[in-house]
């Protein structure tokens, strides 16, 4: 019923339909796990559109993101939107959906999210580009601060730690109880950067909330290698000098 009201009066945000997808995700996250919000005060102002980060670990992570009371669009996978209730409340909010390894679908995912941020409606990313398969958080793709930086809009980065402990990937019937953390980082702006350093600087953001365990060897930095006594160079011996037969 709100739907044609939202679609007239505010057809990009849809700020009533939001507040009721969180308010769903508070109700159905209240008996299972708790959502621990930090750095609240780092969400952009009211009509400020932004590219919003995260590592993924698991599918808990979409509810635990819309803990943080912002209005965000999702960009999202294909196959979510055919899930029963879900995709459906999905497709009524205006998420973002994207067909994985198809030009057209990312050629158009990429203009409805300029559009979005053109009005004022930020955009929620897992540049991973997917779950992480063990755990650990893993070097983001370049797909979100490209429409950051074609938009010159903020990218926010967030840190979600502990939703892979309590529904691991390729087992969520092994879901526990206990506690997520959410981590809002201060913004980053894509204005004078390029878009390796943007990627980099989000990437350390998001990493710098997690602890070592849950960071993946492709994003350590690079070590530098302890020197190899097998392969020292030779040390010359010094001449001496030989004594002239009389």
């Amino acid at each position: 019923m709100l739907l044609p009201f939202e679609l007239m009066f505010d057809r990009y945000r849809r700020h009533i339909l939001n507040k009721i997808n969180q308010f769903w995700a508070r109700v159905a996250a209240w008996p299972f796990y708790g959502v621990i919000v930090e750095g609240r005060e780092n969400l952009p102002p009211p009509g400020e559109a932004v590219i919003y980060v995260a590592n993924h670990q698991s599918y808990l992570d979409i509810t635990a993101l819309l803990h943080m009371g912002a209005d965000f669009k999702y960009v999202s996978k294909a196959a979510l939107f055919m899930v029963p209730f879900l995709g459906w409340a999905m497709f009524l909010t205006g998420h973002v959906r994207l067909v994985r390894d198809d030009r057209e679908s990312q050629q158009k995912c990429l203009k409805q999210c300029d559009t979005l941020l053109r009005n004022g409606t930020s955009v929620a990313f897992f540049p991973e580009g997917t779950r992480s398969q063990d755990g650990k958080m893993h070097a983001f793709k370049k797909g979100a601060f490209m429409v950051a930086a074609r938009a010159r809009v903020n990218v926010v980065p967030v840190t979600i730690e502990g939703s892979g402990d309590l529904m691991p990937s390729r087992n969520e019937y092994l879901m526990t109880c206990g506690d997520i953390r959410v981590r809002i980082h201060p913004p980053i702006a894509s204005r004078g950067r390029s878009l390796e350093s943007l990627r980099l600087a989000a990437q350390e953001a998001v990493a710098s909330g997690l602890p070592d365990r849950l960071i993946g060897d492709d994003i350590r930095p690079r070590k530098l290698e302890a020197p190899n006594p097998a392969r020292a160079a030779p040390v010359e011996a010094p001449e001496v000098p030989i004594p002239e037969k009389r």
